[in-house]
């Protein structure tokens, strides 16, 4: 009687056995993400928007940020988040919801592209 099993049915095994548990987790977190994120306070649209950012120093930022009935203006750090203030002016907020009326500074990109075709000699705008 030999003692000693097989290697090659072993191992067959083992990997069956590891392809079983790993396929097993894989459903249960593809479920469980399917469902438990309809249930957690998610409504139909963003509650939240972030309307412009603009980074003051190193992990340091204000925020622009609307909620409903609110635009705030937030300043963020790298371990806190603080309320600077609310925006009420009417015209302030007419202009940051329609955008296409406030006045629209060039980026950098603009302008070294203005600046390469000086030198090129294409006037294309």
């Amino acid at each position: 009687m030999n003692a000693t099993p097989d290697m090659l049915a072993t191992s067959i095994k083992m990997i069956a056995a590891l392809a079983l548990v790993l396929g097993g987790l894989g459903i249960f977190f593809y479920v469980s993400k399917r469902i438990l994120r309809k249930d957690i306070g998610v409504s139909g649209g963003k509650m939240i928007r972030v309307l412009a950012s603009q980074y003051v120093g190193l992990k340091k930022s204000i925020s622009l940020v609307e909620i409903p009935g609110a635009v705030l203006v937030v300043g963020i750090s790298g371990d806190a988040i603080s309320l600077l203030t609310k925006i009420e002016d009417k015209t302030i907020l007419d202009q940051l919801h329609d955008p296409g009326n406030a006045q629209v500074t060039p980026s950098f990109s603009d302008h070294l592209n203005k600046i390469t075709r000086r030198f090129t000699g294409s006037n294309s705008e």
